[in-house]
């Protein structure tokens, strides 16, 4: 499975550049994939509707299906949060999955970096990082892409997955 991330602090542009990565990559003709990691708790649920009754009453898991789309939701009721090694095994097959977060992990990635944020890079102390996407130019030992430029992205991150 050829997996790349998308890291940063809060408020560095991740979500927006995963959003255009997304596209621009799959407008290629590749198929892409996603994982995103929260740090907080959330719920793709509504209260109310019968699939979040039966988590609600003690289901371990809930598939919910339609002709448009299946979502299968696990609860871990208090058990470990699984590795990203355990959740990539729960995707289907595809051409490129992409990650966004999960920066301590050891999968290559492009750090997304806003200078109005203020935080300091986490390229230059971690060797995954191979490249960095920033509205600023830093000098650094690795590509350095502008945030926008999705284009030349989308090509070094294929280029480094051989796709």
């Amino acid at each position: 499975m050829r997996l790349y991330g998308v890291t940063g602090w809060k408020n560095s542009g991740k979500t927006g550049l995963m959003e255009r990565l997304v596209a621009e990559i799959t407008a290629r003709g590749f198929t892409v994939s996603t994982v995103k990691h929260a740090h907080h708790s959330f719920d793709v649920d509504q209260p109310g509707k019968d699939s979040h009754r039966h988590r609600m009453a003690g289901a371990a898991q809930v598939l919910l299906a339609s002709r448009n789309r299946l979502a299968l939701m696990t609860e871990l009721r208090g058990e470990d949060e699984p590795p990203l090694e355990t959740l990539l095994t729960q995707l289907a097959p595809c051409d490129l999955v992409l990650v966004e977060g999960y920066k301590r992990d050891r999968h290559p990635k492009i750090e997304a970096q806003r200078a109005a944020t203020g935080q300091p890079l986490i390229a230059p102390g971690d060797p995954t990082i191979r490249a960095v996407a920033s509205d600023a130019a830093p000098s650094l030992d690795r590509p350095v892409f502008h945030l926008d430029d999705t284009g030349a992205i989308a090509d070094f991150i294929l280029r480094e997955v051989g796709l």
